[in-house]
């Protein structure tokens, strides 16, 4: 699940693209994002702020809004706490070009971390409750609210 930033910056041009360049820093803070991303096709970009960076999942469906419901989450690299603020238009021609909106955010709890199971709770306008991220498969996650 580590990445660190090297593969967030070898992929993007920062004298082209608005998103920021950022760098690994410590905030104390556990907040989460969610970013509906217009791309090639459109998905939500998961992250929790964790160990300096976010933790990214790209969620094709969408994060669960209702207990039971399960999601595949795909562990993309980690981006920069800065990005948690991240809005706007990615080039055409730059990765994950298209449209990124914050479709919701706040702050969580982690409840348990394993390195292949996370439990946390959430507290932001449209996801709230107990969560599960679960690993089965390299990359391949499953996110569901319990």
């Amino acid at each position: 699940m580590a990445f660190g930033l090297k593969k967030y910056q070898a992929k993007r041009s920062f004298n082209v693209t608005s998103e920021p360049e950022g760098k690994i820093k410590k905030t104390g803070r556990q907040r989460f994002v969610v970013q509906e991303h217009h791309a090639s096709h459109l998905h939500y970009d998961f992250r929790l702020e964790m160990d300096g960076v976010l933790k990214s999942w790209a969620v094709p469906k969408g994060p669960p809004e209702e207990p039971g419901v399960k999601r595949l989450a795909v562990a993309v690299e980690d981006h920069p706490i800065d990005y948690i603020d991240f809005h706007g238009i990615i080039p055409k021609g730059q990765y994950g070009a298209g449209t990124v909106k914050i479709w919701d955010n706040g702050e969580y709890t982690l409840v348990s971390r394993e390195p292949k199971a996370l439990k946390f709770e959430l507290y932001g306008e449209k996801l709230k409750g107990e969560y599960f991220l679960v690993n089965f498969k390299e990359k391949n996650w499953l996110l569901y609210k319990i």
